[in-house]
C-alpha cells in the first residue's frame, strides 16, 4: 500500500462545558444528545487512535499505519514517546473550561507511564464578542497566592484575562496555567498526552455525581514556575506571501511549527515535505493531487488532512477561495 493522503473518523467526546458548536460551525450531523465539548481529529494514544476514513487503509488505526509505513509516513521526523508526535483537535467552550495546567518536562520524567508533557497551541475559529481566555499568571503572583486563589475561586487579577477573536493563535507551553472560556471555539494543535491537572472549575458540579469534580492542586502547582513571568501569549507573526499565496507563521516551537496559508482560486503549489504535513481546513474548496494518476482527496472546512512524507509529486490546488492551517513537526535536521 503506497501512502496517500488521509481523512480519520472524529472521536467526539461528552463533556459538561461543550455544545453543539462544532456541528454548526462544520456542518457536520450531529451525535447523541449530550454536549460535545471535543472532537479528536487526529490522535495516536494508549486509549484513543484515530481510524481512517477514506482509501485502501479505510478502517485501519493511525497506530497501525505509523508501524506500516514508518519513514514513508514521518519522513525524517522522530516519535514523540513512541507516539505520532501530534493530537489534533476542536474545542467547544459553551461554558468555561477548568483552569488547568500540564504535565513540565520534569514532572513527566519523574512521573513517567502515560504521564507525557503536553505543548499545545489554540487558534481561535470562532468566538462570542465577549469570548476571552486566560493564559499565565499576573507578573508577581506567588505560589501562594495562587493555591489561595484557586480555593477560593479569586480567579481576577490572578491569571491572564484576554479577551479573543476569530484568527487570533495563542501558544500555551506545558506548565502555563489556562483556561477556555465559555462561547469560543478553537482548534487545539498539541503534543501527545491527555493528562490535565484541574485547579479551579468555576464551583460547578458534575451532573452525573452532584459533586464538584476532582481538582489536582498539588501536582498543577509542581509544574508551574513562578519565579519567571509567563510566557506571552502570542507569537510574532511572519507573513510571506506572493500574489496568489500567503503564509503566516503563527507558532514555532520545538515540538511543532503552524502556518496559516491563504491561496486564491486557481493557485496551485507543491505539497512535498521532509516531513509529514496536517492541514486543517478553515475556509474554501481544496484540493490535494499526487502520483502520476493525479489521484486526487477534496478537502472540506473542517477536514483534517494528513499528508505523508512519502507522498509523490504531491501538489495542494485552490478549487476555490481556501485558507487552511498546516501543522508540521521539526525533522531531525531541523
Amino acid at each position: 500500500m503506497k501512502p496517500y493522503p488521509l481523512l480519520f473518523k472524529p472521536i467526539y467526546k461528552p463533556k459538561l462545558w461543550g455544545g453543539r458548536r462544532i456541528f454548526d460551525h462544520f456542518n457536520r450531523d450531529p451525535v447523541g444528545p449530550e454536549p460535545i465539548g471535543e472532537s479528536w481529529e487526529l490522535v495516536d494514544l494508549e486509549e484513543d487512535a484515530s481510524s481512517v476514513l477514506n482509501g485502501p487503509a479505510k478502517g485501519q488505526k493511525l497506530t497501525q499505519l505509523v508501524k506500516q509505513w514508518g519513514q514513508d509516513l514521518l519522513g525524517d521526523v522522530d516519535l514523540f514517546d513512541g507516539r505520532f508526535p501530534l493530537l489534533i483537535k476542536y474545542l467547544d467552550a459553551r461554558e468555561n473550561l477548568s483552569v488547568q495546567v500540564h504535565p513540565t518536562e520534569e514532572v513527566a520524567r519523574e512521573l513517567g507511564g502515560n504521564v507525557r508533557v503536553k505543548h499545545e497551541a489554540w487558534y481561535v475559529l470562532d468566538a462570542d464578542p465577549a469570548g476571552v481566555i486566560y493564559h499565565g499568571l499576573e507578573p508577581g503572583v506567588s505560589r501562594d497566592a495562587f493555591v489561595e486563589a484557586m480555593r477560593t475561586g479569586r480567579v481576577e487579577g490572578i491569571l491572564r484575562r484576554i479577551g479573543v477573536s476569530p484568527g487570533d493563535c495563542y501558544h500555551l507551553p506545558s506548565g502555563t496555567p489556562h483556561a477556555l472560556g465559555g462561547g469560543v471555539l478553537v482548534a487545539e494543535i498539541q503534543t501527545p498526552s491527555d493528562i490535565t491537572y484541574r485547579t479551579y472549575d468555576w464551583g460547578r458540579l458534575d451532573p452525573t455525581t452532584g459533586r464538584p469534580r476532582e481538582l489536582h492542586l498539588d501536582q498543577a502547582v509542581r509544574c508551574i514556575n513562578f519565579a519567571s513571568p509567563s510566557s506571552p501569549p502570542m507569537q510574532p507573526h511572519l507573513h510571506l506571501g506572493t500574489t496568489m499565496t500567503t503564509v503566516t507563521r503563527m507558532v514555532s516551537c520545538p515540538c511543532f511549527v503552524m502556518d496559516k496559508v491563504t491561496m486564491a482560486q486557481g493557485a496551485e503549489q507543491d505539497a512535498s515535505t521532509e516531513g509529514f504535513a496536517v492541514w486543517i481546513l478553515r475556509q474554501g474548496l481544496g484540493r490535494v493531487e499526487w502520483g502520476p494518476g493525479e489521484d486526487r482527496l477534496e478537502c472540506r472546512p473542517g477536514d483534517v488532512v494528513l499528508v505523508p512524507a512519502g507522498l509523490s509529486e504531491a501538489r495542494v490546488r485552490a478549487v476555490t477561495p481556501v485558507q487552511w492551517l498546516e501543522v508540521t513537526v521539526p525533522t531531525r535536521r531541523d
